[in-house]
């Protein structure tokens, strides 16, 4: 499926709906949501560096023939590391316009079973990295005068998930980074946004799944009647990088079928 709609003008020159060409993109974590955005954003004609630690994946996506983009290998839970790796991918793309963060990891444990370290490994790794990377790309775009930063959100951060105890908390307090990041460089031309997926099937989740009933019982608490897969992601992460989200700052969008109607 084409993911960018090209419009014929008036002396037969295609011309891209949603500005995308040429744009410099870093996307922070190549798990499932990570690459589909990443494959998203080449196929909308940018110019695209993908970081994360995990050297396999990156392999993976640049053994892809349809990636044309660029890697950088790097532990963002490393104090210093955030502002390393945007720096890095600055100097690889000549510049910065837009920031997705796509880093998460999740523990299901009642409350009462998690040691201080086990609570501080979640936090470190989603909302940590979250304020490291775009704390500095928003210091590079802020100076530039433009720019779009989106981080990735869950409906967790919003609902009250049993056994979501860390993951929930550290999803929420990305939301209200967010939207304080969102208020201090609005005037600078910078939008900051995140997305809040519902059930994603990724490796994140898939262990999860295979359990006996677990599948059924989210998809009956999902209007949609289905779980999500990564490519519903990359749609929402397109426009919110575009020129169409200009005005559009502070927002959480929630892609989940409807499950946080219920």
């Amino acid at each position: 499926m084409q993911l960018t709609d090209e419009l014929p003008s008036d002396d037969g020159v295609r011309l891209d709906w949603l500005g995308l060409a040429g744009s410099r993109v870093l996307v922070v974590g190549a798990g499932g949501i990570g690459t589909e955005c990443a494959r998203g954003y080449v196929e909308a004609g940018a110019n695209v560096v993908v970081a994360d630690r995990d050297q396999a994946r990156l392999d993976a996506l640049e053994a892809d023939p349809s990636f044309t983009g660029s890697t950088i290998c790097a532990d963002l839970t490393v104090a210093g590391a955030g502002a390393a790796t945007v720096a890095s991918a600055i100097e690889l793309l000549g510049g910065l316009d837009v920031l997705l963060h796509c880093v998460g990891v999740n523990d299901r444990r009642p409350v009462l079973d998690f040691t201080e370290e086990e609570w501080e490994r979640v936090m470190q790794i989603n909302l940590f990295t979250g304020f490291t990377v775009t704390q500095a790309a928003g210091r590079h775009m802020v100076a530039q005068g433009s720019g779009h930063i989106i981080v990735l959100s869950s409906v967790s951060g919003l609902l009250a998930h049993k056994l979501h105890a860390p993951y929930a908390a550290s999803k929420g307090g990305l939301n209200q980074m967010m939207r304080v990041m969102a208020h201090e460089w609005a005037s600078s031309g910078v939008t900051v946004n995140a997305l809040a997926p519902g059930y994603i099937e990724t490796s994140l989740t898939s262990d999860y799944l295979k359990k006996p009933g677990v599948r059924d019982d989210l998809e009956r608490l999902v209007p949609a009647e289905r779980l999500g897969v990564p490519a519903d992601i990359v749609g929402p992460a397109l426009f919110l990088s575009s020129r169409h989200a200009n005005f559009i700052t502070g927002h959480v969008l929630y892609i989940d079928g409807g499950r946080t109607l219920v």
